[in-house]
């Protein structure tokens, strides 16, 4: 009990820390550094600082045993354990996790008035759902391979999997904000007042578990063990 309790508390504290931290690396390039937007050496600085803080939330995620920020993350591996486990996953890890991302974006709010309002859907609302879908599938699969067929150390592991996200995030940052996470998005909905409108609920909530489910299924179909290794284990 008192380490599902804990988990709990780390994805609370992880949500609420991821948001601030984007938060934080922007003002830090933009006012403290006073590099302007879309300047080549605020871009290399803030990508730099992007991956150097995904590779202290996998070391979070480490150290907490489970701990995420992301609903993405603990849906694709609930997936293919108990059904206890999904439930416990859909019932409180998730809305927990939501919870921790409202509560971080209305501080940062409080704190910072005019910091921006969030990622905003650019195209119609077919392509920003197809594009976050996609996103998703493609990072979902990644995660996936590196957790179970990719050999190496937490470091390799953890760099392929940033550079990936940074990436993926870069490529669909000017349609939907590259998301890949609906409750980071969905605290910044929330401060907006937007986050029960059609666009929220499907691009950045319907799409991206769509591609989280078919990329778990997807890589559980090629990866099934052969008949030779069947034969092997029950040798």
């Amino acid at each position: 009990m008192a380490g599902i309790i804990q988990l709990l508390i780390s994805d609370i504290t992880m949500s609420f820390m991821w948001v601030w931290s984007s938060v934080l690396i922007k003002i830090f390039v933009h006012d403290v550094l006073g590099y302007h937007h879309y300047d080549l050496h605020a871009e290399i600085i803030r990508y730099s600082l992007s991956i150097m803080n995904m590779f202290l939330f996998a070391y979070l995620a480490k150290v907490t045993q489970g701990g995420a920020y992301n609903p993405l993350t603990v849906l694709s591996s609930a997936i293919s354990g108990s059904f206890g486990k999904f439930l416990f996953t859909l019932g409180s890890r998730i809305p927990l996790q939501v919870f921790g991302s409202v509560m971080g974006v209305r501080l940062i709010l409080l704190t910072f008035p005019g910091i921006g309002r969030g990622p905003r859907l650019t195209v119609s609302l077919h392509q920003g759902a197809l594009t976050e879908g996609l996103l998703t599938f493609t990072i979902v699969l990644i995660s996936h391979a590196l957790s179970t067929k990719i050999p190496g150390s937490f470091f390799r592991k953890t760099w392929i999997s940033s550079v990936s996200k940074l990436a993926l995030h870069i490529l669909g940052s000017d349609l939907t904000g590259g998301c890949m996470n609906p409750a980071s998005v969905m605290g910044w909905a929330y401060a907006r007042g937007d986050h029960i409108t059609e666009e929220h609920l499907f691009v950045y909530w319907l799409a991206p578990v769509i591609g989280t489910l078919l990329a778990a299924w997807t890589f559980r179909y090629l990866v099934r063990p052969s008949k030779q290794d069947k034969e092997k284990k029950s040798d």
